[in-house]
């Protein structure tokens, strides 16, 4: 069996918002959650609209502290998180962008300068890569998040909803590569309301309901 090197214990968080002088909202997304990942496991996790599925990725990100319980990472283990919410710099160009972002997630420059033109290729993106981001629509920054993510030599790749915009052709694509990357040893948490798309891609699937899981 492949060792654990990602395990969320106990987590709890809650949102905490004033709705009027007197008055809190108060919203727990996660309840005493835990899971493990293990290496080269494609872990899929589902569950309605505002059952926590995206908060729990931003925590085990480190995004987001916990207000109780811990996410224990393996020594040396680095982790990327590529969300539909967590946007790119919309003044630069597709190409800045996935420059800057190859180095965020430890490419030397030299390194990430080479693969600039295989994630024009990849995202599709044609003469667009060379243009602002705030030209792009959604699927098209979904594209340039997931090429770029994907090239970047993390050992855990967290997807928020990545596969749920673009083409067919693309989607194929993004799964593809994926499915490439667990053949070396790579580990993937997948997130989405597709359940017949997790289905497809996962090794295992746990379904998130108010916070809390069940495989």
């Amino acid at each position: 069996m492949q060792k654990v090197i990602l395990e969320a214990r106990k987590i709890t968080l809650e949102y905490r918002s004033r709705v009027g002088l007197f008055r809190t909202f108060r919203h727990k997304a996660l309840s005493d959650f835990s899971l493990e990942l293990r290496e080269g496991e494609i872990l899929g996790i589902t569950g309605r609209n505002g059952a926590g599925k995206s908060t729990l990725l931003r925590v085990l990100a480190g995004v987001l502290i916990p207000d109780s319980g811990e996410v224990v990472v393996s020594p040396g283990v680095r982790r990327l998180l590529l969300s539909l919410r967590l946007g790119a710099n919309a003044d630069l160009t597709g190409r800045d962008n996935a420059l800057l972002g190859c180095i965020l997630n430890g490419l030397t420059k030299r390194r990430a300068l080479t693969l600039l033109e295989e994630i024009k290729v990849f995202s599709g993106l044609g003469e667009f890569f060379e243009q602002p981001v705030r030209t792009y629509s959604s699927g098209m920054r979904s594209r340039l998040g997931f090429a770029t993510a994907i090239q970047a030599d993390v050992d855990i790749l967290m997807l928020d909803e990545a596969l749920s915009v673009g083409d067919k052709d693309f989607k194929q694509l993004a799964e593809k590569a994926m499915l490439e990357k667990i053949k070396c040893s790579k580990s993937v948490i997948f997130v989405s309301h597709n359940e017949g798309r997790v289905s497809k891609i996962c090794d295992r699937i746990i379904s998130l309901s108010d916070g809390e899981g069940d495989d």
